[in-house]
């Protein structure tokens, strides 16, 4: 048994599960970055009067 994943002390489940958080978090960013809205369109200023219908 020993072999070299218990002298590295990480077993080969392990590796694989940080492999796929890796590659899960990279599909995170990458699904952020192309929703992402640019600054210069969250601070345009846009006329929206609905609220002042009440006075």
């Amino acid at each position: 048994m020993g072999g070299v994943d218990s002298d590295r002390g990480v077993s080969r489940g392990e590796q694989i599960q940080a492999a796929e958080r890796a590659a899960a978090r990279q599909r995170l960013l990458a699904q952020a970055e192309a929703e992402r809205i640019p600054v210069e369109e969250t601070t345009r200023a846009v006329p929206d009067r609905r609220w002042r219908r009440g006075r």
